[in-house]
Formats: C-alpha cells, sequence, structure tokens
C-alpha cells in the first residue's frame, strides 16, 4: 500500500473563500505586492529559481514560456490564463477557480506584470456558469480594491467543444472565432496578430497597424499554474521548492473519477505516489481491483503493475506515459479495454476539428475498426488499419489531439492484447452496462457527474436528439 496522502492545501482551502477579504486572511495578495516592487525580470528569475512546470498537461517550464514573451516580436503583449478546461478525467481547474477564484486573478495581474501586458483575458466555456459566478465576483472585488492598477481584465466565455483549451484554438476564440487551432505558437503569433494570416480563417488587419507585422506575443497558462505564481511570489522559490522533487517541484491538483469508491479532487506534494492518491479517494469500489488507470486522454494507460509510479514528470515519463494535467481516471477488473479504446478514440475523433484531414479521418477510420472489435465483428484486418492509420494519424498535425490519439489507443492495444483477442473471436465477454466518456460536468462531495451530451455529439460538433 502506498503511503497515506498529506494534503498539500497551498491553492485549495477548507473552504470556498466567498470574499476578497477571506482572501487576504488565508494569505493572499502579498505575491502581487511583490511582485510590482521586484519588477518583470525578477519575477520571471523568482518563477525560474521555483522550478515551475505549466500544470496544463505538457509540463513546459513556466520561466522560459514567460521569458519567451517578454523578449518577443514587436508588437503589445497580452496575458491569457487558460480555464477552458475540457479533457476527460479533470476538474481541478474548475475546483479551484470555484474555490480560490482570487489566487487564478492574483496569478494573472502577477503575469501581465512579468511580460509587460496592460490588456489581460481569463477564457472559461459559457456553460461554467458557477465559475463565472465566482471570478467575476472576485474580479470585481479585486478592481474595486485597486489591485488592476491600469491592468484590464477580461472574462472571455466560449464553447463547448474539447479545443476550446488548446493555446492556440484559445487565442481565435477570444478574438471572436471558431475554436481552430492556428499554425504558430501564441509567443510568435498572438492575440491580435496582423500577419501572418496562419488561421484557418482570415481577420482584418488591424485598423491602428501602421503595414507592419505586430506579433503581439502571447502568454497562455492554465488556471492552476497562475496559482502557483501567485503562491510562489508570496512565500519564496525556496518555499515551494520544500514539497515536490528535485526536477517536479511543488504540489499538484488533481483529479480522480471513475470506478474510485469517492471521486475527488486533492491538493498533494508531487512525487506521491498514484497509489497514494488513489487509496485517499478510498481505493476501488468494494470487491474489484484496479485494472487501469488513464492519466486523461494525453498519456499511456498505467496498468496496475504500475500505481507505484510517483506523480511526478520524470517517474510517469520513465514509464511511458506522462503526468497530464493530473486528471486520473479509474477503470477496475469488470471494464474491458477494448470498449475504453473505443470510447476514448470517439472522443478523440468527435472533438478533432477537421483542419487537418489526417487527424479527422485517421481517427474517424481508428474508431469505426475498434467499433467492429468491440462489437465482436472485428477481424485481425481490422487490427492492420488501426495500425496503419496510427502511423499516419498526426501528419502536419495542427494541435496535439492526433497525437493523443496514437498514444493512447496503441497504448491500450499493447498493455491488453488479451481483451482484444477475446473480441476477435465474439462479442465482449465482460460487458458494462454503461461505459460513458468521463467528461466531467460537475464533482462534489464525492459524487461525479459526467456530460450526458458528449455521447450524442456528432463528428461536426452538432449533437443527436
Amino acid at each position: 500500500m502506498g503511503a497515506a496522502v498529506r494534503d498539500a492545501g497551498r491553492l485549495l482551502p477548507v473552504a470556498p473563500l466567498r470574499s476578497l477579504g477571506a482572501y487576504l486572511d488565508h494569505g493572499g495578495g502579498a505575491g502581487l505586492v511583490g511582485a510590482r516592487h521586484i519588477g518583470p525580470a525578477e519575477i520571471i528569475g523568482e518563477i525560474g529559481a521555483a522550478g515551475l512546470r505549466g500544470r496544463g498537461g505538457a509540463g513546459f517550464p513556466a520561466a522560459v514560456k514567460w521569458r519567451s514573451v517578454a523578449d518577443g516580436g514587436p508588437g503589445a503583449r497580452y496575458a491569457v490564463a487558460n480555464g477552458a478546461e475540457g479533457e476527460p478525467g479533470t476538474f481541478k481547474d474548475r475546483a479551484l477557480m470555484r474555490a480560490n477564484p482570487y489566487a487564478v486573478l492574483e496569478g494573472l495581474l502577477i503575469a501581465a506584470e512579468a511580460v509587460g501586458a496592460r490588456h489581460a483575458f481569463i477564457a472559461l466555456k459559457a456553460s461554467f456558469e458557477p465559475e463565472l459566478t465566482a471570478i467575476r465576483r472576485a474580479l470585481s472585488e479585486m478592481d474595486e480594491a485597486g489591485w488592476l492598477e491600469g491592468i484590464e481584465v477580461t472574462v472571455v466565455t466560449g464553447p463547448e467543444e474539447y479545443l476550446f483549451g488548446e493555446e492556440k484554438a484559445l487565442l481565435e476564440v477570444i478574438e471572436g472565432n471558431e475554436p481552430l487551432p492556428r499554425w504558430l505558437p501564441p509567443y510568435l503569433h498572438g492575440l491580435f496578430a496582423t500577419a501572418p494570416q496562419l488561421g484557418w480563417q482570415a481577420h482584418d488587419p488591424d485598423a491602428a497597424d501602421p503595414g507592419g507585422h505586430s506579433a503581439n506575443p502571447t502568454l497562455v497558462n492554465n488556471a492552476e499554474t497562475l496559482a502557483q505564481c501567485a503562491w510562489i511570489l508570496a512565500h519564496g522559490a525556496d518555499a515551494f521548492r520544500r514539497d515536490g522533487t528535485l526536477a517536479s517541484p511543488g504540489t499538484m491538483l488533481c483529479t480522480v473519477v471513475g470506478d474510485i469508491t469517492r471521486p475527488a479532487v486533492l491538493e498533494v506534494p508531487m512525487g506521491t505516489p498514484l497509489r497514494s492518491v488513489l487509496d485517499a479517494c478510498g481505493g476501488p469500489l468494494p470487491g474489484r481491483q484496479v485494472k487501469a488507470v488513464f492519466p486523461g486522454v494525453a498519456n499511456a494507460v498505467l496498468g496496475a503493475e504500475l500505481l507505484d509510479t510517483p506523480l511526478s514528470y520524470e517517474a510517469m515519463e520513465a514509464v511511458g506515459s506522462g503526468l497530464g494535467a493530473g486528471g486520473f481516471v479509474v477503470y477496475d477488473d469488470t471494464a474491458c479495454m477494448v470498449e475504453v479504446a473505443a470510447m476514448l478514440s470517439r472522443f478523440l475523433y468527435v472533438e478533432s476539428c477537421g483542419q487537418c484531414p489526417p487527424c479527422k479521418l485517421g481517427t474517424g477510420d481508428i474508431t469505426a475498426a475498434l467499433d467492429r472489435i468491440r462489437t465482436g465483428t472485428g477481424h485481425d484486418a481490422d487490427l492492420g488499419r488501426i495500425e496503419e492509420r496510427l502511423r499516419i494519424v498526426t501528419d502536419a498535425n495542427r494541435c496535439y489531439l492526433p497525437v493523443q490519439e496514437r498514444i493512447v489507443v496503441s497504448s491500450i492495444l499493447r498493455a491488453f492484447p488479451d481483451d482484444v483477442a477475446a473480441h476477435l473471436e465474439g462479442p465482449c465477454p465482460s460487458p458494462r452496462p454503461s461505459l460513458p466518456t468521463p467528461k466531467i460536468t460537475d464533482l462534489a462531495e464525492g459524487i461525479v457527474t459526467y456530460d450526458p451530451r458528449q455521447d450524442r455529439k456528432r463528428p461536426d460538433w452538432t449533437y443527436d436528439p
């Protein structure tokens, strides 16, 4: 058994913070005051000394990203908080914005100071009503208290699509377009950039542009990353490093759902064994054993033999997977991995935007082949079809979605060959009555609610009746 989880409690308070005064009592505000005292270079230096890595999935060093924007090409600078969480198995940013919206906004203001942005945005899905209420309330209080100091902060609401959370597509939504990823990353082609026109949709040039290229380097960080920055500026890099590992310092927010006794969002020191986090959620359901854990839909599946893996970037990479955004979907020994593979592949197929034909057509073909295997009508040729499509699904990709398809599907087929073989011989030997896509709409007091519309979503982003 893993060691008991120690609740780090840096970002998630015991009870939601309902006022700016409560946030101040909780120790908030000191990070922004300190940041404005030391200035941009020292802010980025402190984030670098802390070793903070982005909590949105890729784990990229935050200070490197901030410096690339601050020192980037011509034009204005912008800072963006990505609150458009939508990956299956994740709810930690939403839990954070509900319980401590002030930390997210304080981190956004610190980021704006660091890169020289005078306009900042926080983007959430329009369906995130509790989070929008909390963010708008917090922003209004902070504005009235004089915290913004000339930085304009705009709340942007967007569509339900998964790609809204992809940083290049997020910028398109802020500009009033569909969530279709651009070619170039935000630090090269940011908000309201005048050229080159490399989005899926052409934009009108900025009327104020004199004719040259304004790159407008833009910083995009997810909600937890920004809240961690506020904590670092308040307490210092050394204090941040007291938790975690050398390469993965600090704490992280974890979402645990699926075949688990008490689904929850937890804040734990990085390096905590996955088994300990599952134990803190009550472990598997009575009489069952964990069969597989999925770190979202961006990393390889973890079998039961890997449950003692520490939750750090380096340890997860060493076992051939990844930490992702800290969302873990648990399946016990009643689950068929072919069913899971077909369901996750369908999610990625449906959410693919279609700009890159190898992605849309490839994820569709893979899903169709998995469906045939799932229903007992598949053949060995379907495995060959899947293998062929996995090789080319990422050709000319604008975003990471087809890479996710390749990683997740191939890892399931490798890790659970017996499940696949059983399906090639006939119908599923262990069908579950219901295996919904674990896209979370609510998680509170041990009860998780999945989006009932997701399994009715069509590949053109409309819905079956």
